[in-house]
């Protein structure tokens, strides 16, 4: 009889640890961040792209997001570039054997270079090719108790673009986030980074930071989240990667799949994407060299 209630709790005690193993199986994903791919046909951008999909495809985490700076590029380009460029890319995307959250990057935005000669009044001037394309410039999902927020930090005043949030967005922001607990953790991911000290690294404590280099008001986007549980900034743009924890919060920027525009490292920082690991309130993250190499002409 001893015997058997030694087995029974033997028994008992196995099932608890399953359920306790498969528990924990369940509040941990993994993601992989992407930015500043910058496909083109030229460069041989379309094979390191690939090579890139494939070693995502190899790790599978459960989704990819996009930093952004897609495709190389809609600015000042013909339509018919744009257009070629961004079949391209949506078409490569579908090589991921998860689901893509993309964000916009400022190479996203068709025509507003004066080279470009684009007609304003063309409906997918600017920001409406992205819309038209790839879809919603801002919105969230959440995934295993993560809330998920994608901004579009590109504003044009005119013939250029600088890094901001518009008030539409602003107001968007705060009524997402009445609906998300206080405790929820929350990961931003914009193309143009919030903080970074990129500048101050390369040229010196007090070098000028572009209005093109950083999101303009982002101390005020921040101040939304004060309130809520907000662990990770993902941003790209900068094609370097860093990672500043203050107050907090981490602000990482996740380098480049192109490195230096499909030319080799740019400062340092290898061609690559961010791979995170989420569980419950914490993460973990690690920057993925995929293996491109610059392909040297034959002699």
């Amino acid at each position: 009889m001893r015997k058997m209630y030694l087995f029974l709790m033997l028994g008992v005690f196995l099932v608890s640890c399953h359920e306790q193993s498969k528990t924990g199986d369940e509040d941990t994903f993994t993601f992989a961040f992407l930015t500043d791919i910058h496909v083109q046909p030229e460069k041989n951008a379309m094979q390191g792209f690939q090579q890139a999909i494939n070693k995502v495809n190899e790790l599978n985490p459960d989704f990819v997001i996009t930093g952004g700076d897609l495709i190389m590029d809609a600015l000042g380009a013909s339509y018919g570039r744009a257009d070629s460029l961004y079949n391209i890319y949506d078409s490569m995307q579908g090589d991921f054997n998860m689901p893509v959250y993309n964000t916009m990057g400022n190479h996203e935005v068709y025509g507003i270079y004066e080279s470009s000669k684009a007609d304003s009044l063309h409906p997918e001037f600017g920001e409406k090719m992205y819309e038209q394309r790839l879809g919603e410039r801002y919105y969230s999902f959440d995934h295993e108790g993560w809330h998920f927020m994608i901004l579009d930090a590109i504003e044009e005043p005119g013939h250029y673009y600088i890094g901001e949030i518009d008030s539409v967005q602003m107001s968007w922001i705060r009524k997402d986030l009445a609906s998300v607990d206080q405790s929820t953790p929350v990961v931003i991911s914009t193309h143009i980074p919030f903080i970074t000290a990129m500048n101050q690294f390369w040229e010196g404590p007090t070098a000028e930071v572009k209005d093109s280099w950083v999101v303009t008001n982002a101390h005020e986007v921040l101040k939304l989240y004060q309130d809520h549980n907000l662990q990770l900034v993902l941003q790209g743009h900068l094609h370097i990667y860093e990672d500043i924890y203050i107050n907090g919060i981490h602000f990482i920027t996740g380098g480049a799949v192109s490195g230096a525009w499909w030319s080799g490292p740019n400062r340092g920082t290898e061609e690559g994407f961010l791979l995170v690991e989420s569980e419950q309130n914490s993460f973990d993250s690690e920057y993925i060299d995929y293996g491109w190499e610059v392909k040297k002409p034959e002699k």
